[in-house]
This record gives C-alpha cells, structure tokens and sequence, in this order.
C-alpha cells in the first residue's frame, strides 16, 4: 500500500484537520484566490474543507480533491464541488483552471515530482499555481518540530544537502528529485511527523520552472506576519534555509 493510501479511510486525519481554523489558511486562500472574480480554482488536498468553504463563499468556483474519504465527506458539507481522488492523476482536463494550489500536501505524495506536474496541468496558461510545504531543509532554527530539522549536526547535514542541490540543478537538471525519509507514525496522529518527502523551496521552484511556470515568489512564511518581518524573513536567499517553503508561480503562456 502507497503512502497516500493510508490516509483513505484515516478517521483521525479529518479529526485533526477539522480542528484548525481558517486563519492558518488565509494567506494561502488569499493567494490561490483569482484576480477576477468568479474565476475556477482548484485546492489539491482540500481536506475538510476550509479554503474551499472560503473562497466559494467569496464568489469564486472552487473544487477540491483529497485522497481521503472523511476528510471529502466533511468538505462536501461546505463545498459540493469536492470528490475523492487516487492521488496521481487529477480528474480535470488540461488547461480547466484559473488558479491551482495544494498546502501541505507536497511533502506526503508518493510522486512529488509528478504531482507539480499534474498541478501545472490542470492550470491555464497565465494562471496561477500556489505551492506550500515545510522546509526540511532548514538551517536556521529554534524548537523545530520535526527530527530532521532539530540540533546543530542536522543543520549542517542540511546545509551541505542544499548546497549539493545547487550544484546538481546547475549540472545535472535531469537527475534532480526530492528527497525521501521515512515517515514517523505517533500516536495520537500527526500528518507533519508522517511526511516522506525532504520538501523545500528551491527544489519546489526548480521543478515549477521545469514544467513551464515563470516563478513569482518564493517566501518562507506560510501565514500572515507584520509586515516588517515579512520583508526581513524574505528579503535575501537566507529564506531558502528558513521555516517553510511558500511558491507562487505563474503558468507560461
């Protein structure tokens, strides 16, 4: 069984999800949300249904596939425009949507590097595609959550990692893929502890532009901060070695 499989018929995984509010979302949905109104939008991994219930009751059309059959039952309750899918191949045609996106989810897909693909797919040219997922390549840290971030040797492991991941994408652009790791299972359940994908923002970018995307942004926070240090965290590259990886990006005509 896939990774993604386990989270089928996981009863668990939609008690978590139901317990955040739409504020952990809001910049995500603000984001994925279209210039004009009424446009289609499509989240990808919509869970139980918070940034779908959001942006349709701002007038926007709005889809939302998980793998997970709780968590489609609970955003059907907000949203009909929600189903289940297989996690590979999004039941869309080409070219279907204004905006594309997936929060959190990058880091728990079987195929990462086929799963930008398929956002890329289902996106209109000129549209937009928000991609959102921890950096488990950080450097820079304090009381990080995850194993793979924590202490001074794992931050240098990772520093050396991302310096091989410039070099490769200059050289070797072919062989770029994510990295994987096992996924910690804990009771009770903690979608973040599971992850299998070394998620970050430079390869994120890296694989956006590969499928015919003019990145916009690439920032390290996920959520809305005061401004000033939003422009601090995001000024330089030193982003690429903090917090989370936030990409947005626009599919090329």
């Amino acid at each position: 069984m896939g990774h993604q499989e386990s989270y089928q018929h996981n009863e668990n995984y939609a008690q978590f999800l139901s317990g955040w509010e739409i504020g952990f979302y809001a910049k995500y949905a603000d984001t994925l949300a279209p210039p004009k109104s009424g446009g289609s939008i499509l989240d990808v991994g919509c869970g139980v249904g918070q940034v779908v219930g959001r942006l349709h009751s701002q007038g926007f059309q709005v889809f939302g596939v998980d793998v997970s059959e709780p968590n489609i039952a609970r955003a059907q309750k907000v949203c009909a425009n929600c189903q289940v899918y297989n996690g590979k191949t999004l039941p869309f045609k080409d070219a279907f949507f204004d905006s594309v996106g997936a929060f959190n989810v990058l880091e728990h897909v079987d195929e990462p590097e086929l799963f930008i693909q398929e956002l890329v797919r289902v996106c209109r040219p000129g549209g937009k595609i928000v991609v959102s997922s921890p950096n488990f390549l950080r450097v820079l840290g304090y009381r990080d959550y995850h194993p793979r971030m924590r202490g001074i040797l794992n931050k240098w492991k990772n520093w050396r990692r991302l310096r091989e991941k410039c070099t490769e994408i200059q050289k070797s652009p072919q062989t770029v893929r994510f990295d994987r790791m096992p996924p910690i299972v804990r009771e009770p359940f903690s979608p973040d502890d599971d992850a299998i994908v070394v998620t970050n923002g430079l390869e994120m970018k890296f694989f956006l532009e590969k499928h015919g995307c003019k990145v916009i942004s690439v920032s390290c926070t996920d959520r809305y901060v005061p401004k000033i240090a939003d422009l601090l965290f995001n000024a330089t590259p030193l982003r690429y070695l903090v917090f989370n990886a936030f990409v947005v990006a626009q599919k090329v005509d």
